[in-house]
C-alpha cells in the first residue's frame, strides 16, 4: 500500500521521548527512519526513552514489543567519536532526505555532523534541530528538561491549583509539542525542497513550542483584553459522588444554559461570567451538586442534555474506552515471541495512504549490517569495523 512518506529518508539522532516521538509520526507515514544509536546500551540516555535502562535479551525484547516510540524503524549502531563510524554516517548522510537531532546546541558542530558540514555533503538535507532553548539567544547553553521549559513559556505559571500556587502540567506538554512541531518544520522543508530544489535547516525550540499552547491566554495579555477564558465556572473538574471526576467545557452561552437546567439550577444563567464573590458562590453550588451524582450518572444525565461533560478517565479505563477502540487508538499486533501487544495507535487518519504498522522496534544495531552492505561494504569490513568499536552489529 502506498503511504504519504514512501521514498523519504530520515536519519534519527535523536533520543529519551520527544524526537523519537516525532520520528514515530514520521515512520508510520511511510518514511524510513534509520535511528542512529550509540554502541553501548545506556537505557533511554542511548536510545528512546521505552527502552529500559538494563535487562535480559529476552526482557529487552518484550519491553519492545510494547514500544511505539521505536516501531517502523531501523537500527544503526555507530560511534561517531570515531572517524571510522563518521565516514559511514557521511556516506549515510548522501542517501538521505532528512538529518534529525536534538543535541544541546553546538554538540554536532564538535562531533563534525552539523548541518554546515552535512548540508556540504547533500544540499538537498533537510537538517532538523529540537532544543531547549533554540540555536540561539541568552538561555541557549542552559540545560533543561520539560518542566523549565513550560515554566520559561507561562504554562506552570497558567496552570494553578487551590492553593493558588503554580503546579507541573500533567503531561510533558514541552516534549509533546515540540515533537508536532518537529514534524511540521520537517514536512514543510520538503514541500520547500521540491520548490527550491535546497534543503534548509530548521530550528525547533522546546521553549518556543511550549509557549505556542498559551496562544489564548498570551494574546488576550498582549492585546490587554481581560475576559477570562478559562473561568472554574465554565471549564473546571468537579469531583462526583463516588469519588470520581467530570470535566466541564460549557463555554458557550447555549450550553451554559443546558448545563444549569440538567443540574436543577437556572437561576444560575445570569452568572456564567461571574467575578468574586459571586464566582465562588456559583461554583460551589455546582460543587456540590455534582457531588450529589456518581461519575457514570452525572455522564450519563448531561449526555441526554447534549453537553459538553465527560467522564476523567484513568488510564486503565482510556485503553478500554469505546470511542478509543473505535478509533484505532489502541492497537493490538502479534509479537512473536511476547504475543499479543497493545500500543498507541495512529492519531493522523489519512484515507488514501494511512498510516501503518509494520515492524516492531528493532534492537541496538539490528540493522546495522544491512544498512552497511547497503552503501558497499563488505562483510570483512564490517567485521573489522566492529573491532575498532566503530559500530555495533548482530
Amino acid at each position: 500500500m502506498t503511504q504519504a512518506l514512501d521514498g523519504i529518508r530520515i536519519l534519527d539522532l535523536t533520543r529519551l521521548g520527544p524526537g523519537p516521538f516525532a520520528s514515530m509520526i514520521l515512520a508510520d507515514m511511510g518514511a524510513e527512519v534509520i535511528k542512529v544509536e550509540e554502541t553501548q546500551m545506556r537505557g533511554g540516555l542511548a536510545s528512546d526513552i521505552l527502552t529500559p535502562a538494563f535487562g535480559t535479551e529476552a526482557e529487552l525484547e518484550r519491553a519492545a514489543a510494547f514500544n511505539c516510540l521505536g516501531r517502523n524503524k531501523k537500527s544503526i549502531s555507530l560511534n561517531l567519536k570515531l572517524a571510522e563510524a563518521k565516514d559511514v554516517f557521511y556516506k549515510l548522510v548522501a542517501t538521505a532526505d532528512v538529518v534529525f537531532e536534538g543535541y544541546r546546541p553546538g554538540v554536532c558542530k564538535r562531533l563534525g555532523i552539523d548541518y554546515e558540514t552535512i548540508s556540504g555533503i547533500n544540499p538537498r538535507i533537510v537538517y532538523c534541530s529540537i532544543s531547549g532553548f533554540g540555536q540561539d539567544g541568552p538561555y541557549r547553553d542552559m540545560p533543561g528538561h520539560d518542566p523549565n521549559y513550560c515554566a520559561v513559556a507561562g504554562l506552570i505559571g497558567l496552570n494553578r491549583g487551590h492553593s493558588s500556587n503554580p503546579i507541573p502540567v500533567g503531561v510533558p506538554a514541552a516534549d509533546m509539542s515540540v515533537a508536532l512541531h518537529a514534524v511540521i518544520g520537517i514536512l514543510c522543508a520538503l514541500m520547500a525542497r521540491d520548490k527550491t530544489q535546497r534543503g534548509q535547516y530548521v530550528d525547533i525550540s522546546f521553549t518556543d513550542s511550549a509557549l505556542d499552547l498559551a496562544c489564548f491566554p498570551l494574546s488576550q495579555y498582549l492585546g490587554n483584553i481581560h475576559q477570562d477564558l478559562v473561568s472554574p465556572i465554565v471549564l473546571n473538574v468537579f469531583e462526583t459522588k463516588d469519588g470520581k471526576f467530570i470535566a466541564t467545557g460549557v463555554i458557550e452561552t447555549y450550553f451554559w444554559e443546558r448545563f444549569c437546567k440538567a443540574i436543577g439550577h437556572e437561576e444560575l444563567i445570569p452568572h456564567q461570567f461571574a467575578q468574586g464573590e459571586k464566582l465562588e458562590e456559583v461554583v460551589s453550588t455546582i460543587k456540590q451538586t455534582i457531588l450529589t451524582k456518581t461519575r457514570d450518572e452525572g455522564t450519563e444525565i448531561m449526555k441526554e442534555a447534549d453537553m459538553c461533560v465527560t467522564p476523567v478517565l484513568e488510564l486503565d479505563e482510556v485503553v478500554n474506552d469505546p470511542q478509543l477502540r473505535h478509533r484505532n487508538m489502541i492497537i493490538e499486533v502479534e509479537h512473536p515471541t511476547a504475543g499479543k501487544a497493545r500500543q498507541l495507535g495512529m492519531s493522523i487518519k489519512l484515507s488514501d495512504t494511512p498510516a501503518q504498522f509494520k515492524s516492531f522496534c528493532p534492537a541496538l544495531g539490528e540493522h546495522t549490517r544491512e544498512i552497511l552492505g547497503d552503501l558497499g561494504y563488505g562483510a570483512d569490513e564490517i567485521n573489522s569495523l566492529q573491532t575498532q568499536g566503530a559500530v555495533k552489529a548482530k
